[in-house]
């Protein structure tokens, strides 16, 4: 059976961006870039939105602000490119222009059920709050692994990521510091119908 990773990076405040900030903060580290490098191959699941956006980066667009890329966030992107990848959209047309990327216009909940089933690999969503809460709720998810950046973006934080969710608890299953101060967290998740016993009402 394929495991799910729900995979975040974030400001301390959960959001996943801010608005004239590069990628990352502008905060990432060499030994958190080559900690990436290091992960497994993934398939990566994505919605709409997130498909739009990191294609948009694949064919050259840049970010507000900046006028190229730096080569960390290139090589992200190239990286990216080359990774099969699934997209949930009905909005979308097909053949999709990204390369190595299949849309998917039937439930995304149904279909991802389906892919953990069978032999598909690892999973991993990348960005696509809406489609990771989707998947959460359902309790598809085996791992949620987020890596928090020291930074607060109350002014300028975008994508509050945890709204909407449903209560989840988390067992720690692996953390890790990078130079920087970078917090990595991964835990296995269970969603609550209710409250654990003993909380107050």
């Amino acid at each position: 059976m394929s495991e799910l990773l729900v995979d975040f990076i974030t400001s301390l405040d959960g959001y996943a961006s801010a608005e004239g900030w590069p990628g990352f903060w502008g905060l990432e580290s060499p030994e958190y870039l080559a900690w990436l490098g290091e992960q497994p191959k993934v398939t990566y699941l994505m919605g709409a939105n997130t498909y739009r956006l990191m294609s948009g980066f694949a064919a050259g667009d840049v970010p507000a602000g900046q006028d190229e890329f730096r080569p960390e966030e290139q090589e992200s992107v190239d990286e990216l490119t080359q990774a099969p990848k699934v997209v949930f959209s009905s909005s979308l047309e097909d053949p999709l222009k990204w390369a190595n990327c299949t849309l998917v216009r039937d439930d995304a909940v149904e279909t991802v059920r389906a892919m953990k089933a069978g032999d598909a690999g690892l999973l991993s969503t990348i960005g696509s709050v809406s489609l990771c809460r989707s998947l959460l709720s359902a309790g598809l998810v085996d791992r949620f692994r987020v890596v928090m950046f020291p930074v607060i973006t109350g002014a300028t934080g975008a994508e509050r990521i945890y709204d909407g969710y449903p209560d989840v608890a988390l067992e720690m299953t692996g953390h890790r510091t990078f130079e920087g101060g970078l917090q990595l967290v991964e835990y296995r998740p269970r969603v609550l119908e209710h409250p654990p016993l003993g909380a107050p009402a």
